[in-house]
């Protein structure tokens, strides 16, 4: 159910609404909007009396969400999110452009990247420190050296860290290290670690699982929120098809939908989809078209030397390319492109 406030209600009178929904045994979720707060309830395993409720001072009108996904979905909450890490606003009239390397490996390769990435225009850099491998013998990441190295390159470049957390068991040290925290594609129905994300205030990139439904998606996502963290990114890259071409198939029609459906900003991750480097331009400017809101991909200044996914990573070269190319489409969709710090 969702509580809509009169305009003019105080912030004394959606507490009270609040107070009330606790003593139900229920959890309020306030919503702040550009004219009126609107209060979301979760916890209820069937049909809440709206008795007790309409009365209360302030309220004006309450209305029965039919979707299983409460706070991630237009019901609750029409208007657009927007995340702001820093001065980047994520979700707005802007495109936000993600990129770095796969896995940090060095000082040399990673701050190579950081300055190539903020030098063509890039507004945050990716690049993981743990990372979650098919194979046990494959390259795991550098763990808190990784960390400490992603913190070098925000402190020379100014470009915002991005950064997987794998487990419970190292996400207080990712979390402190980083402005905003990826949950992989395997990790997108591990439930312990969304509900430990929902408790962080740190900003939260959603991968969706390579064979997750849209439905499945949101509730992960809702996972998160349900817990109290409101700022999270919806990242598509890619589903198990039937290509025998591609790593993945980028899954565009998901982007509209999900524009239809939820209020949350999407980010785009052509690079696991493609699974190779020359596909990766022209499927970026394929999901600006279709309405993402950020695009992800990797870069590495030699990716045939890279420790993971070097086949899909672009050259310093060709990122500056896709940085030309996105200048020219962004506007056209009517979007401005987020420059570099």
């Amino acid at each position: 159910m969702l509580i809509v406030m009169k305009q003019n209600a105080t912030e004394q009178e959606v507490e009270c609404v609040c107070e009330s929904i606790r003593g139900m045994g229920l959890t309020p979720h306030p919503i702040p909007g550009s004219h009126r707060v609107a209060i979301g309830i979760t916890g209820n395993t069937g049909p809440v009396d709206p008795e007790a409720l309409s009365s209360l001072e302030g309220v004006t009108e309450l209305i029965h969400v039919t979707q299983p996904y409460k706070l991630t979905g237009r019901e609750m909450k029409p208007e657009d999110t927007v995340i702001e890490i820093g001065d980047i606003r994520i979700g707005g009239d802007e495109l936000v452009v993600i990129a770095g390397p796969c896995g940090v490996e060095t000082v040399d390769q990673t701050m190579t990247t950081a300055r190539a990435v903020a030098g063509s225009g890039g507004a945050m850099l990716r690049g993981g420190a743990f990372k979650p491998r098919t194979s046990p013998y494959s390259f795991q990441g550098l763990g808190r050296e990784g960390l400490k190295i992603l913190g070098q390159a925000r402190e020379e470049t100014g470009l915002p860290i991005v950064s997987e957390v794998v487990d419970t068991e190292s996400f207080d040290a990712v979390e402190e290290a980083v402005d905003v925290l990826q949950i992989g594609s395997r990790n997108m129905q591990n439930y312990s670690l969304l509900k430990r994300a929902g408790r962080s205030k740190k900003p939260v990139l959603l991968k969706r699982w390579m064979s997750g439904t849209l439905k499945e998606f949101l509730l992960a996502a809702e996972y998160i929120m349900s817990e109290g963290n409101p700022n999270v990114m919806l990242c598509e890259r890619g589903i198990r098809a039937f290509s025998d071409y591609s790593r993945f198939t980028l899954d565009i029609t998901i982007v509209p939908e999900l524009k239809q459906l939820s209020h949350l900003p999407i980010i785009v991750d052509p690079s696991h989809a493609a699974g190779r480097r020359e596909l990766v331009i022209p499927l970026a400017k394929a999901a600006v078209a279709a309405g993402a809101d950020g695009i992800i991909v990797e870069v590495h200044p030699n990716p045939e030397l890279a420790l993971s996914d070097g086949p899909q990573a672009l050259t310093p070269d060709m990122f500056a390319e896709l940085m030309d190319e996105l200048r020219i489409t962004v506007p056209a969709a009517h979007r401005r492109l987020r420059s570099a710090p």
